[in-house]
C-alpha cells in the first residue's frame, strides 16, 4: 500500500493549492453572505480547470482518474474552507449517475455537470437516516400508468438545495405491495410540486429541506440500474463519508498550523506560550489526531481506487475524522483564547464548519456501529 502521490497527482495538488490561495482567500467568509452559499463565478472557473471531471471517464468529457484524486482536491479545499456543491454534486451525484444511470442519462447530463452548467444534488436523508432507518411511510412513489410516476415526501439537510437543478432521490414503493426494491429518480427542481426551504445552520452552509408534493415524473427520469433503497443509501453514504473525511483532514491541517503559529508568537509570563509544556502537549494531541485521520482516509481512498471492499475502512476514517474535528478545533480555540471566537479571525470559521462536517453523513458513533457490524460480533 503506497500513499505517495504520482507525478500527475503532485501536479494536481499544486494546481489546486495555487488556485485556492489566489482566488479563494476570503471566499469562505464571503460565501456566508451570498444567497447561493458559494460563488457561481468560482464554480465556473473550477469547471474550466477540469476539477468537476475528476473520476469521470474521458468518454463523457472527464479527466478520468480515481477516488484518490478526489481526496487530493478535497483535502486542499478543506484547508481553505472552499464553499460550494463539490462534494454532493461533483463527487456523490456524478459517481451515482455513472453507477446507476442509463447510458442516455450519462451522455446527456454528465457533460453539462462537468461544464459547470448543471448541479445535481442527492436528496436522500430523513431525520432518522443515521439511526439505521432507510424506509419512511411519508416518502413514497406510485405508478400512474403509461410510464409515469408520482412521488411524495420530504428530504432534510439537502446541501445547496436552493441552487440545485436536479435532485437525486430514492423512494420505496408503498402501494401495490411492492417487493421493496424501490426506485431512484432524477427530479427536475423546477417541477410543479417541488418546494424547498433553507435551514439555518451553525456553518451557514445553505442546507435545505426539499418537499415533493405529488410530483410527476416519467420513465426517462428513473435510474435504470436501480437497487433496493438501503443498498443505494449505503453507496452514497460511503462516497459522501470519505469525501467529508478528506475535507476534514485539510481543515485540521490548517487549524493546527494557525494554532502553532499563535503559540509561537503569543507571549505570556515573558515567554511564548508555546514553550509551556501543557500547550506543547495539546498541540501534540492535535497532531496525533490529524495523522490518524490522514492515514485512515488515505487507506480507505486507496481501497476504493483499487476496487477493494472499503465500507469498514471508510467508517473507520469518518469516525476518527468526526471525533477529531471536534477535539482539534476545541483545542485550537482554547489555545488561541479570545481571538478564537472573534468574527474577524478565522478560527471560529473552522470551528463552525468542523461541527457541520462532524455530523455530515453520520457522526463518530454512527460509524462505529458500522465498524462493529463489519466485525460480525453478533
Amino acid at each position: 500500500m503506497d500513499f505517495s502521490l504520482s507525478k500527475s497527482q503532485q501536479m494536481l495538488k499544486k494546481s489546486v493549492t495555487d488556485f485556492l490561495k489566489k482566488e479563494c482567500r476570503e471566499l469562505a467568509r464571503e460565501a456566508e453572505e451570498l444567497s447561493e452559499g458559494y460563488s457561481p463565478q468560482i464554480w465556473q472557473k473550477i469547471a474550466d480547470l477540469g476539477w468537476l471531471g475528476i473520476g469521470i471517464p474521458e468518454g463523457y468529457g472527464g479527466l478520468g482518474g480515481d477516488f484518490f484524486d478526489h481526496i487530493i482536491v478535497l483535502q486542499e479545499m478543506g484547508r481553505s474552507l472552499f464553499p460550494g456543491p463539490f462534494i454532493p454534486s461533483a463527487v456523490c451525484a456524478s459517481r451515482l449517475l455513472l453507477e446507476f444511470g442509463s447510458e442516455s442519462q450519462k451522455a446527456d447530463l454528465l457533460p453539462l455537470m462537468l461544464d459547470g452548467k448543471l448541479i445535481i444534488i442527492p436528496a436522500l436523508f430523513q431525520p432518522d437516516s443515521f439511526a439505521g432507518e432507510c424506509h419512511y411511510e411519508n416518502c413514497q412513489f406510485s405508478e400512474t400508468g403509461d410510464g409515469k410516476y408520482k412521488i411524495s415526501g420530504n428530504r432534510l439537510f439537502v446541501p445547496y438545495a436552493s441552487t440545485a437543478d436536479y435532485y437525486l432521490v430514492s423512494f420505496d414503493q408503498v402501494q401495490n405491495q411492492s417487493d421493496g426494491t424501490g426506485r431512484q429518480f432524477l427530479v427536475d427542481a423546477k417541477s410543479p410540486g417541488v418546494n424547498r426551504l433553507t435551514l439555518q445552520t451553525i456553518a451557514s452552509d445553505k442546507q435545505g429541506e426539499v418537499i415533493f408534493d405529488e410530483v410527476e415524473i416519467s420513465d426517462e427520469d428513473v435510474l435504470v440500474n436501480h437497487s433496493n433503497t438501503e443498498t443505494f443509501f449505503n453507496r452514497v453514504r460511503d462516497i459522501g463519508s470519505l469525501a467529508h473525511s478528506a475535507y476534514i483532514l485539510g481543515m485540521l491541517e490548517r487549524v493546527l498550523e494557525m494554532t502553532v503559529e499563535y503559540a509561537k508568537n503569543r507571549v505570556q509570563f515573558e515567554k511564548p506560550i508555546g514553550q509551556f509544556q501543557v500547550i506543547q502537549h495539546q498541540c501534540a494531541d492535535m497532531m496525533i489526531d490529524l495523522e490518524q485521520v490522514r492515514y485512515l482516509t488515505y487507506q480507505a481512498g486507496w481501497n476504493i481506487s483499487q476496487g477493494l471492499p472499503a465500507t469498514k475502512k471508510i467508517s473507520m476514517a469518518k469516525a476518527r475524522a468526526s471525533d477529531a474535528s471536534r477535539r482539534v478545533c476545541l483545542l485550537g480555540i482554547k489555545i488561541q483564547g479570545g481571538i478564537g471566537i472573534i468574527e474577524e479571525y478565522d478560527m471560529q470559521l473552522y470551528f463552525r464548519h468542523a461541527k457541520a462536517m462532524e455530523l455530515a453523513f453520520g457522526d463518530g458513533d454512527y460509524h462505529r456501529e458500522i465498524v462493529a457490524a463489519e466485525l460480525d460480533m453478533g
